[in-house]
């Protein structure tokens, strides 16, 4: 850290940053990342002065890094506790690693959400997914990128999965059973939000067998058809930000104090339209970037640029007179 003012980026994986790098130059936009992957906090120390993004991933154990969000806590309780501009501050980071609070949190505004019972332990797992018609899924509370999501056409099986070598628990014990959502297409959607304001929807491709989706560069397997395209229309022709859901959706970002998200919905074959992910550490898909005209990178930096200059005005100035 350095005593200039700048942006720095909480999180704990380097491969997912240069897209956002590349936007902070292009944008002039001085910039910093802070690994939280180990190291020490002088809680008797002020912060540096800066504007504070956290996007800490819910899939950090998966890269070995199953302290990060604790990290993380710890970080964004020190900077909020001095005053510092934190933007997905700490309330978000348990919303993030958590889905029961996304569930709850959207279900508290009236958002359709997929019905979802949460099972501490396996004890009662097979009981509880008793209650479910198959097919349905299993998913670990903590997770990400769809890692752990798993579907089920016998609940023999399921019970038979719990009680074997193979079951994988959520890194916090809960797993979620939940209802198999049947798309009327083969995508879902996941809408990208910056500061409050819609940038563009993505249209997920379903197809295929897994639920593990990826948007970020690093995750892009060469050759491989693209499971990500811009969705520029809803179902019947009107442009995307005029979907229902997404009108609604900053209502429930501003009540929960998230200010960079993409929301995940889909649209089933029974007519409903279900919110069920939130994702505060989003990242950018480059086949979406390419096709957009407005940039999800670039409109991060422009809105944390925007508010360190609102911070510190006097450093903003110096530098335009420079």
């Amino acid at each position: 850290m350095t005593d200039e003012p700048r942006v720095y980026v909480i999180h704990e994986n380097p491969e997912w940053f240069p897209p956002l790098r590349a936007a902070f130059e292009a944008e002039g936009v001085p910039v910093e990342e802070l690994l939280l992957v180990d190291g020490a906090i002088d809680l008797t120390a002020e912060p540096a002065p800066g504007i504070y993004w956290s996007r800490m991933s819910a899939s950090a154990h998966t890269r070995g890094n199953e302290f990060s969000k604790e990290y993380t806590r710890a970080t964004l309780s020190w900077v909020e506790a001095a005053g510092r501009r934190v933007v997905n501050g700490r309330g978000v980071i348990d919303l993030e690693v958590s889905k029961i609070q996304q569930h709850l949190g959207l279900q508290a505004l009236g958002f359709d959400v997929p019905r979802t019972s949460a099972v501490f332990g396996t004890r009662d797992l097979a009981a509880t997914a008793s209650t479910f018609p198959v097919p349905f899924i299993s998913k670990h509370n903590q997770g990400g990128k769809g890692l752990g999501v798993r579907r089920w056409d016998s609940q023999e099986e399921f019970a038979a999965w719990v009680d074997s070598p193979e079951f994988e628990s959520s890194p916090d014990g809960i797993t979620l059973v939940q209802e198999l959502l049947q798309a009327a297409e083969p995508f879902n959607t996941r809408a990208e939000f910056v500061g409050d304001e819609f940038v563009y929807a993505v249209r997920v491709d379903t197809s295929g067998d897994t639920f593990e989706f990826c948007p970020a560069d690093a995750c892009a397997v060469p050759g491989a058809a693209p499971l990500f395209q811009l969705r520029d229309r809803t179902a019947d022709g009107a442009p995307i930000a005029q979907h229902p859901v997404i009108l609604r959706l900053p209502e429930f970002l501003r009540a929960n104090g998230i200010e960079i998200a993409g929301v995940e919905f889909i649209e089933t074959s029974d007519g409903r339209q279900v919110v069920y992910d939130v994702n505060t550490n989003t990242n950018y898909n480059p086949d979406v970037e390419a096709a957009s005209d407005t940039s999800g990178p670039r409109e991060i930096a422009r809105f944390l640029g925007g508010l360190l200059a609102e911070a510190y005005p006097e450093t903003a100035r110096d530098k335009l007179l420079a």
